[in-house]
């Protein structure tokens, strides 16, 4: 980044990564170092308690039920990374190498499954594949209670990222080595392997970490989706917490959770340090498809990803609109217009905490390789792990509103710290030094090129802050009082309900949760395109002068 982008008296003060040192220290490595201790000893003490529970440190691979839980959580999340592998490598080539009308929009809408709160997603697979599921009942295929309902839901959220990392690698390939090969006289397919997966591999290797990272320590789609045999390390912690009262046992499994977790997220940080910025390459250009063997193969991947990323979202909206008018004036009951009310405060109040502290972060790890990298601590640690580590280290401050807004803030500050820590390394160099040639002090260009520069990144990290605020759900059942139902509570408390009633009831709020999250997303972020187009052209160095000084 240039050395003007932030005046001196900005990159100097030591001042800037207080609040969020802070906000990481007493929120997430204190109650992350209680569950350590508490996992490591065996023993687990609350003010209050009735008793001290004693247990091994080992207990999760002496015990058959535990193990068998452990065992499937790692089995689901190694079975989800080689079906994303095996589907979204294709997908991306083919989203890579050829042009097509519509490929913009296709690649912007691989960010959906990141917007739709996880709760949601559980009930649109539910909606697809489960009892009176729209696809299932017309195939007749029922999936409940079985582990593919679970993995569904994890290609849902994943595939797309493995996806857009594979077209992000392929663009990375030179198309000199690969037309050297070509002439050398390799088939297409052993240019491939020869050529181009050794430059994609790294890229690849990354997302499957972290695909692996999301499916290992998911919580909402295990919960719903993975019924009692097939629930995961997560949902047992949950359960042991907050329905059996064996703080021990989910201390133990919570320790090896942060060990299996962080082995993985050492071999994520391992591959990334390879995938630094590469030099000059002449990208593969792309073509459109010519023949009826191309023409099906784009047939086919966006047919792939209709049915994986936008059938589930598709189900839901079919499912509530068929629920009927009665199911729909449930939204306008007392219960609901609460529950509503409590998911916007909080997750505005949330909001505006976790963009002052990405802001900070992101100033203040300007220089500091090592301030920036402590932003993915929150991506690395399970919400349940974050919440359960709360609440034994703050036993009189779990039914308090502040603890529960500050968890859903650190949980999501990271989007705007990272978001705005890449916006601030691809600042053009030369607007800012024009700023300062046409005699600017190192504050005017601050505030008057450099903030609005910044500007869609920071919109962008608040989108997805604003997202993961509103579909929250691990948080809210570990910290909330019964008079701050959330949204997400409320469709899991339905869920819990016997009665196709009240699964209609369900579809219809999550319905309205993910149009909330879309409309939130759409508000903050959209805007930022036409700002993102502007910021790269070359005569905004020309129009500096006169913004200054406008």
């Amino acid at each position: 980044m240039s050395p003007v982008a932030l005046p001196g008296w900005l990159r100097r003060s030591v001042w800037l990564g207080l609040l969020p040192a802070v906000a990481l220290l007493v929120l997430l490595i204190a109650p992350l170092g209680r569950l350590v201790l508490a996992g490591w000893a065996g023993d687990v003490s609350l003010t209050g308690a009735a008793a001290t529970e004693a247990w091994s440190f080992w207990l999760p691979w002496q015990d058959d039920y535990l193990r068998w839980r452990v065992l499937w959580s790692l089995a689901q999340a190694g079975i989800t990374c080689v079906l994303a592998l095996a589907l979204g490598l294709p997908l991306a080539w083919v989203l890579a190498r050829f042009q097509f009308a519509g490929r913009t929009l296709v690649l912007r809408l691989l960010m959906l499954p990141f917007v739709v709160p996880t709760l949601v997603a559980a009930l649109g697979v539910l909606a697809l594949w489960g009892p009176r599921g729209v696809l299932g009942g017309w195939l007749g295929v029922n999936l409940h209670n079985t582990p593919w309902l679970l993995l569904y839901g994890n290609l849902f959220f994943n595939l797309c990222l493995v996806v857009r990392a594979g077209v992000d690698a392929l663009g990375q390939v030179n198309a000199r080595q690969v037309a050297a090969a070509r002439s050398l006289g390799a088939t297409p397919w052993r240019a491939f392997w020869r050529v181009e997966w050794p430059s994609i591999a790294p890229w690849l290797m990354s997302s499957l970490c972290l695909v692996f990272l999301y499916c290992f320590a998911g919580f909402g789609l295990a919960l719903v989706l993975g019924g009692q045999r097939y629930a995961t390390v997560e949902v047992e912690i949950y359960t042991l917490v907050a329905h059996e009262l064996q703080l021990g046992q989910a201390s133990v499994l919570a320790l090896w959770m942060l060990l299996l977790t962080g082995t993985v997220a050492l071999v994520y940080a391992l591959l990334e340090k390879r995938l630094a910025a590469p030099g000059r390459v002449e990208p593969i250009a792309r073509r459109p498809p010519h023949g009826m063997a191309q023409w099906l193969a784009l047939l086919a991947a966006l047919g792939v990803l209709f049915v994986i990323c936008a059938l589930p979202v598709l189900a839901i909206v079919w499912r509530a609109l068929d629920a009927g008018w009665a199911t729909w004036v449930t939204v306008l009951d007392a219960e609901v217009r609460g529950a509503l009310w409590n998911t916007l405060r909080f997750s505005a109040l949330a909001l505006a905490v976790a963009t002052l502290l990405g802001v900070l972060h992101a100033l203040a790890a300007e220089r500091s390789v090592p301030w920036r990298a402590a932003a993915f601590l929150p991506f690395v640690v399970s919400p349940v792990t974050v919440a359960f580590g709360l609440l034994l280290l703050y036993p009189s401050w779990t039914a308090s509103l502040p603890l529960l807004l500050a968890a859903y803030a650190v949980l999501a500050y990271p989007f705007v710290a990272k978001s705005l820590s890449a916006g601030l390394d691809s600042l053009p160099p030369h607007v800012l030094h024009a700023a300062r040639t046409l005699g600017a002090s190192p504050q005017r260009t601050f505030w008057r090129v450099t903030l609005p520069l910044l500007r869609p990144a920071l919109r962008r990290g608040m989108a997805f802050a604003a997202a993961t605020a509103l579909g929250e759900f691990a948080v809210t059942l570990f910290l909330s009082r019964p008079e701050w139902a959330t949204l997400t509570t409320l469709i899991y408390q339905r869920l819990g309900h016997p009665g196709e009633s009240s699964l209609d009831q369900a579809m219809v709020l999550a319905c309205l949760l993910m149009l909330l999250a879309l409309l939130a997303f759409l508000l903050i972020e959209w805007p930022a395109a036409d700002h993102h187009d502007r910021r790269r052209s070359p005569a905004s160095a020309v129009a500096v002068g006169a913004f200054l000084h406008a």
